[in-house]
């Protein structure tokens, strides 16, 4: 893919063990390590827009180093990498190819990019514990599925399961206490308030509130992928559906707390007009934990006390 030198700023496709970096003429490889990272931030000039993609976690050495060193970093997923790439007809798929497109990308849209801000250490914490806890709710629901109906080994699998609910529980534990340690008490408590969110519910929501700034309810929404896409064209309406943006685990704890809240005088009126609409469960309890966040957002916002009160 040929770019111009006119480019500003640099692209950076993100790998395990190499990282492929674009200035505007040349490609350049470098090791993912902070010896490599170190040496190859200090040949740049001062405050550089970057484009870097989002990988796991494999990008946070390069990010953390960039940003102490004065430079602004544009967070791209992977997803909008790969929209991107066919937006605009590229069809060669290479971590070099890559580290151009970011640049373009950057190029193209950085007036409606927000630099990416490192978050409270507090956060990080909670986000990371988030994650894996994630890890262990997909793992051992995918070993459910896998290791069903095999009696022989039925005690050996009980045990293994126990061992993640284990694991779970204490993530879970470690979640509260590093709210309680944080300073952000008083929103978790807040939080508590709404009706269908219990304390692991309210960490991530505290979590993910604190994670950025949102200037109003529905980008705090849009951050935690609950926002719908929307496909209209003429006469042609496609079928809405969640944009998916975002840690999945948060998604899933908002929606356990919908269902339980559907149950309450709170939300149930709100759930069964949504059902008599025509929206499946699923669809509806959706729905009721986008009202759930909405109403965590404006609390923890405003710093008020919830008055209960009809959805």
């Amino acid at each position: 893919m040929t770019m111009h030198s006119t480019l500003e700023g640099l692209g950076v496709d993100v790998a395990k063990e190499w990282l492929d970096i674009f200035n505007g003429c040349v490609v350049v490889r470098i090791d993912n390590t902070a010896k490599a990272i170190r040496a190859y931030l200090k040949s740049l000039a001062s405050n550089m827009p970057i484009a870097v993609e989002a990988t796991n976690s494999y990008h946070e050495e390069f990010v953390h180093l960039a940003l102490a060193t004065g430079h602004t970093i544009y967070l791209v997923d992977a997803c909008k990498v790969a929209r991107y790439r066919e937006a605009v007809g590229v069809r060669i798929k290479t971590d070099g190819a890559d580290a151009q497109l970011l640049l373009r990308y950057l190029n193209a849209e950085i007036a409606h990019l927000r630099p990416y801000q490192l978050p409270p250490k507090a956060v990080k914490r909670m986000m990371t514990l988030l994650r894996a806890r994630a890890k262990l709710t997909h793992s051992k629901a995918a070993l459910k599925l896998s290791l069903a109906g095999i009696g022989e080994i039925a005690q050996t699998r009980n045990a293994l399961f126990a061992r993640f609910d284990h694991a779970i529980a204490v993530i879970d534990k470690k979640l509260v206490e590093c709210v309680k340690q944080s300073g952000y008490i008083d929103d978790y408590n807040r939080c508590l308030t709404i009706n269908g969110v219990g304390p692991l519910n309210a960490a991530a929501l505290v979590a993910f509130y604190h994670r950025g700034e949102f200037s109003k309810a529905d980008s705090f929404v849009s951050f935690m992928g609950l926002d719908v896409r929307v496909k209209e064209s003429g006469r042609y309406r496609g079928k809405r559906k969640l944009t998916k943006k975002g840690n999945p685990e948060i998604r899933r704890l908002l929606f356990n707390a919908a269902r339980v809240g559907a149950r309450t005088e709170q939300w149930k009126p709100y759930y069964d007009a949504l059902r008599e609409r025509g929206l499946t469960t699923t669809a509806a309890a959706v729905a009721v934990s986008r009202k759930i966040a909405k109403l965590a957002f404006a609390l923890m916002r405003d710093q008020t006390e919830y008055q209960p009160r009809m959805a």
